[in-house]
């Protein structure tokens, strides 16, 4: 049996604590013994609320990535999570993360604006919630998002779909990056690479010194589509992936983005977060 196999029989742990109000780096109380955190992306909950959302992200061990115009739930009913929220929904959103013992580490993707006034509303968001960064594919705004990633002390972390958006190719962003600030770098999300026929930790030996937080995926296959399985059951290796961030520092978030059976998929979110808390303490 290979090893990557066995991390899928051990079951997620409990889940992890809040983080701090700044972003770089993240708490010691909120990562594995590996030096990462452990999130789900709240897409893969996207037939739900926010609140619902995060408690099925407790339940499986898991942190969350929130994203716009998700419906917010409970008290709030139909108010859609985004920057242009006030305190009193965001200080109901916090009580329930810590209700349910878990964080929110990142937001997005999401779109921001070149306009500084307007792309500050998502970093006054993000510094509210105690976020490490933003996710977003707004290459076009890195002059702003670079200056108001050093203002804020946060992270932002520039996210790939597959072909043919504009950031599919790695080589996009990483020539983007080049003598920018060390809070800006790739959100690599492994699936919509292998979506694109690119061999992810091909991809990962590259740039894996910008790395900053990742949405993991597993596949059955690098060179077509296919659905999202439970880590350890595809063919991407994640292990090898892991290490080789591992090697540069890495220390973010590795979101668990599951699209696949959209109405019942936290037992296998919860897979996903015990692989990750498996190899946590294998390499601690």
């Amino acid at each position: 049996m290979k090893r990557r196999s066995l991390f899928t029989m051990i079951p997620a742990a409990s889940a992890l604590l809040a983080l701090r109000s700044k972003a770089a780096p993240l708490s010691q109380s909120a990562v594995t013994s590996a030096g990462f955190s452990i999130a789900v992306q709240c897409w893969s909950f996207r037939k739900f609320t926010l609140f619902e959302a995060i408690e099925m992200a407790a339940s499986a061990g898991a942190n969350v990535e929130v994203f716009p115009g998700q419906k917010i739930g409970g008290e709030l009913g139909e108010l859609k999570f985004g920057p242009d929220l006030g305190d009193e929904p965001i200080q109901a959103i916090l009580a329930h993360l810590k209700k349910n013992g878990i964080a929110a580490v990142n937001f997005g993707v999401t779109a921001i604006s070149k306009d500084e006034a307007e792309a500050r509303k998502t970093f006054e968001l993000a510094k509210k919630m105690g976020l490490y960064g933003v996710t977003t594919e707004a290459i076009q705004a890195i002059d702003t998002l670079e200056k108001l990633a050093k203002e804020y002390d946060l992270k932002v972390c520039f996210h790939n779909h597959p072909k043919p958006s504009a950031l599919w190719n790695p080589e996009t962003i990483w020539k983007a990056l080049e003598g920018r600030h060390e809070n800006l770098g790739f959100c690599a999300d492994i699936g919509h690479w292998a979506s694109s026929g690119l061999d992810p930790l091909e991809v990962i030996r590259k740039v894996a010194p910008r790395v900053l937080s990742f949405h993991i995926k597993d596949r059955a296959s690098i060179a077509q589509w296919t659905h999202d399985r439970p880590f350890g059951t595809g063919v991407i290796d994640l292990v090898a992936i892991l290490d080789e961030v591992r090697k540069h520092g890495f220390a973010g978030n590795a979101t668990i983005e599951y699209e696949h059976n959209w109405e019942s998929n936290v037992t296998e979110v919860a897979q996903c977060a015990g692989y990750l808390r498996a190899y946590s303490k294998m390499r601690a």
